[in-house]
């Protein structure tokens, strides 16, 4: 296979190499969605392509409005994942801020006894 001539991967104005954002859609559109896949029984994919979103989206949508009525035991609803996220973030300063304090007294039994083993 014969390398491409130079300048052959060009790009045009307006063109970059770096991929798009992947597009976030307002949580009307969604909400309504959801709405609307529980109201009219019709399939997600088809709604989704009604309103001009990604199926996948709006079934991760749907599936935790679900779980936050209560209809999916199994998964967290809104408000256990946003304490789980809390108490992660939480869990991340206490082990900082633990193995700062272990390095200060570290050090600071070292300035009062020299002689002894680190």
């Amino acid at each position: 296979m014969e390398a491409p001539e130079p300048g052959a991967w060009r790009l045009e104005e307006g063109e970059s190499w770096v991929m798009s954002r992947p597009r976030k859609y307002p949580a009307e559109l969604l909400d309504r969605g959801v709405r609307e896949v529980w109201e009219s029984q019709r399939p997600i994919a088809h709604v989704a392509r009604d309103l001009g979103v990604s199926s996948e989206v709006l079934r991760k949508r749907v599936r935790q409005a679900e779980a936050d009525r209560g209809e999916r035991p199994s998964q967290l609803t809104t408000s256990e994942r946003d304490e789980l996220k809390r108490l992660r973030k939480e869990n991340a300063e206490l082990r900082r801020a633990n193995a700062i304090l272990k390095d200060a007294s570290l050090y600071f039994a070292a300035e009062l006894d020299p002689t002894r083993q680190r």
